[in-house]
């Protein structure tokens, strides 16, 4: 098994290589009819993430998300118009500590784009089906996650009477965790985490595999069952107009908060990802 967890994390890292190199050539490679796309436009992401430790191999694991975005007429205002509350809830089996297998749930509500307007309806909800395998690994002080994640989502615009489509999105991301005042991932941490995600999606009225890569950097800090974490990050890929792309500029903050069942014991380094 730590042979074959090796070999899959060697073929991940060529996978993000591969996929990174694949998105951008998707991208230079389709007609622009703006060359520098949209202009960017930003967004508050507010995060809580809950992991409960139900046994020995299972856990409850729950995210619940308030998100932001810029106003229509002010592109760097952050908060200018609700953008999604986003609720993700899984069970999590781990295999062995260096891997495990997440299934479940996902509901989100997507906010109007043009409030006011009677063409839209104020919320629509967007249910989803989702699983991942997350695989961790060891590279001297620095902790690297390889997170492979697939959801099936039954999704529609907020155009009155609009249709649902279902679509599936093929997710991978890759993270580093750097300590820095501590020589390993643990108790009163202060971490720098630097990740690259890179997303797809096939449907019949999907258009352009690619959808999007996410670039984030986020700083963070462990104390107990708590980890505190929060930066910047940026984001390109195709809108529904062939062609025209976008690129946004986030700003999120997060909490995550762990607990243990099995008794009282202390926080586990690896309860600390995301």
């Amino acid at each position: 098994m730590k042979r074959l967890i090796n070999r899959v994390h060697q073929l991940s890292l060529i996978l993000i290589f591969f996929v990174t190199s694949f998105g951008l050539a998707l991208a230079q490679s389709s007609p622009m009819t703006e060359p520098q796309g949209l202009p960017a436009t930003t967004e508050l992401w507010n995060g809580l993430y809950l992991k409960l430790r139900l046994s020995d191999k299972w856990w409850w694991y729950q995210e619940n998300h308030y998100r932001r975005r810029s106003s229509i007429d002010n592109r760097s205002d952050f908060v200018g118009r609700m953008g999604q509350v986003y609720n993700r809830f899984g069970m999590t089996y781990l295999f062995t500590d260096n891997f495990e297998v997440t299934f479940g749930p996902t509901l989100v509500w997507n906010y109007t784009p043009e409030p006011g307007n009677p063409e839209f309806e104020t919320s629509v909800l967007e249910p989803r089906i989702w699983h991942q395998w997350l695989l961790t690994q060891g590279v001297g002080r620095v902790k690297v996650l390889h997170q492979f994640r697939f959801e099936h989502r039954f999704k529609r615009l907020n155009n009155v009477g609009d249709d649902y489509d279902f679509t599936n999105r093929y997710r991978y991301k890759i993270t580093a965790y750097v300590p820095l005042n501590k020589p390993k991932m643990e108790n009163k941490t202060f971490f720098i985490a630097p990740s690259n995600e890179i997303f797809f999606e096939t449907g019949k009225t999907k258009l352009n595999i690619f959808e999007e890569n996410r670039l984030y950097t986020a700083i963070g800090y462990t104390y107990n069952n708590l980890m505190f974490f929060g930066g910047h990050m940026w984001t390109y890929g195709p809108t529904s107009t062939l062609g025209i792309y976008r690129n946004r500029h986030i700003i999120r903050l997060n909490i995550m908060y762990t607990f243990d069942f099995r008794g009282n014991r202390k926080p586990l380094t690896r309860d600390f990802q995301f």
